[in-house]
């Protein structure tokens, strides 16, 4: 990794540079020399920069990182500014993943799209044509709303796994539900079932070691996504998974917004009550699902189960609709973001968004205006108090372009809202773990279900029509008439819109 060593080489001697410029009293002419030197290395690296062609303001955002901020802005660049890093750091697995995914799908049937409807067969096409996974009609799915009834259903299914249980998450607690959820996969695995399971590095941090000690001596199979092993000089830590997967026996699966934690109970003082949306699958789809943990199973273990009949079998129920798994991130070549920008420009009737960070970029921002200037009805809804500072005051700048164009903005009111749900014309939707946000886009691993016609579309729709009882319907006047102080916080977070 050629670029990656010269990186630090940079950053050696710029943090040299300025150490020998600011604190010594060596020759004012080696001074000159350091500056100049710290200058040649700047320059090099947002030449470097502008050679990615990202968008103008993300390039100018960075190039300003690094003018005005020595050295922090240097590191911050280095390891959250460097999008081209993943086209080589997950190589291997995006091209593997790739072509293990191409065996599975061409194991399931095609599926007729003549009798949808306009607008679905649009999304359906382009999501086929691009994911490399299918469209199916052998699933059912059910909706969890927050997390009682989520962890309820998971718990159930835990309890009854008889082969297996596969388990990935982003965020995984070791509080009084995480211990409860490790509690049944010790009690499966010491039954003789298979148990494995994987968590983010970062996100898990509040996974203690010690219950990753004791999963593992009780016949768990458990390892960590990404660990940071060599420190500061390790840049994967950027590009985190934020997947949140359950598979059990192969027949039925979870996804969802939800992590593991009792916050996401509505069990945490400060946070209040949590509103999320989770999926239960059974069915054809879960083996896609299946897939996907499989692949991340191999990269975190390097234990290959792709071969093995019993892991890649699929399960088929009757269905009453259509399903698409679809995986997002460095290990693909696909970008989340595509695949809502179609579904909005697909729209026909109504787009309805729900999300807890709302930080688009310029694509769907436009496709936003177009479908609301075209009288389609645009609804977008966001909690009204955000878990940070940036990606509230983010949030709330882009409020203004939107609702000149007549979309209507919902501040929910009664908790933090968290769930990841999109819907279309009433009858095409998406759940899953992407936010709109550029982590989710650019940075992060992410898994959507997306729904074509299923009667579950319903459940999502009574759902967030009883969300927007519980929000605040933002008014353009009053919105407008924002003081200084609230608008000055906007017009910088939005600076940084490019890594929220």
């Amino acid at each position: 990794m050629k670029k990656r060593r010269v990186d630090f080489l940079f950053l050696f001697l710029i943090i040299l540079a300025l150490y020998f410029v600011l604190f010594t009293h060596i020759y004012i002419m080696w001074k000159i020399v350091l500056v100049l030197l710290y200058g040649v290395m700047i320059f090099i690296s947002i030449y470097s920069l502008m050679l990615e062609n990202r968008t103008p303001e993300n390039t100018l955002l960075w190039i300003y990182v690094l003018l005005f901020f020595p050295v922090i802005g240097y590191v911050f660049y280095l390891y959250s500014g460097q999008l081209y890093l993943k086209g080589y750091l997950f190589k291997s697995k995006r091209i593997n993943d790739r072509e293990e995914l191409k065996k599975i799908t061409e194991k399931e049937r095609d599926v007729d799209f003549s009798a949808l409807k306009a607008h679905q067969k649009c999304f359906a096409k382009y999501s086929e044509s691009v994911s490399l996974t299918k469209m199916n009609t052998c699933t059912q799915t059910k909706v969890l709303t927050n997390g009682e009834a989520t962890f309820a259903e998971i718990k159930k299914a835990l309890q009854a796994a008889e082969h297996f249980i596969h388990m990935e998450y982003y965020i995984f607690r070791s509080d009084p539900l995480g211990k409860e959820i490790m509690d049944i996969l010790i009690e499966k695995a010491q039954t003789g079932i298979e148990v494995r399971f994987t968590y983010d590095t970062i996100g898990s941090l509040a996974l203690s070691g010690a219950d990753i000690k004791k999963l593992k001596q009780r016949g768990v199979k458990v390892y960590p996504f990404s660990p940071i092993k060599y420190g500061f000089f390790n840049q994967k830590f950027n590009f985190r998974n934020h997947r949140k997967i359950v598979v059990i026996d192969g027949k039925i699966g979870f996804v969802g917004g939800l992590n593991v934690g009792v916050e996401y109970l509505g069990k945490d003082k400060e946070i209040g009550f949590w509103r999320d949306t989770h999926l239960m699958l059974t069915g054809e789809s879960v083996q896609t699902l299946h897939a996907i943990f499989l692949f991340d199973w191999e990269y975190v273990s390097g234990e290959n189960l792709l071969e093995d009949h019993i892991y890649t079998s699929p399960s088929s129920v009757e269905g009453d609709g259509m399903v698409q798994i679809v995986a997002t991130g460095p290990d693909t070549q696909e970008n989340m973001s595509d695949y809502y920008y179609t579904m909005i420009s697909c729209a026909a009737k109504s787009i309805w968004i729900s999300t807890p960070y709302f930080v688009p970029n310029e694509a769907i921002r436009t496709a936003l205006r177009i479908a609301a200037r075209k009288g389609i009805e645009v609804r977008i809804m966001v909690p009204k108090v955000n878990d940070g500072f940036l990606t509230q005051y983010a949030t709330r700048s882009y409020f203004g372009e939107l609702l000149r164009c007549g979309i209507e903005i919902y501040s929910y009111k009664k908790g933090f809202l968290h769930q990841k749900v999109v819907i279309i014309d009433g009858d095409l939707a998406s759940i899953g773990t992407a936010n709109v946000d550029m982590r989710s886009f650019h940075l992060n691993f992410e898994v959507n279900a997306f729904l074509v016609g299923t009667s579950t579309i319903q459940n999502l729709i009574d759902n967030f029509q009883e969300d927007m009882e519980e929000s605040e319907l933002i008014k353009p006047v009053a919105f407008y008439k924002r003081g200084l102080a609230a608008r000055s916080k906007e017009s910088f977070a939005r600076l940084f819109s490019g890594v929220l």
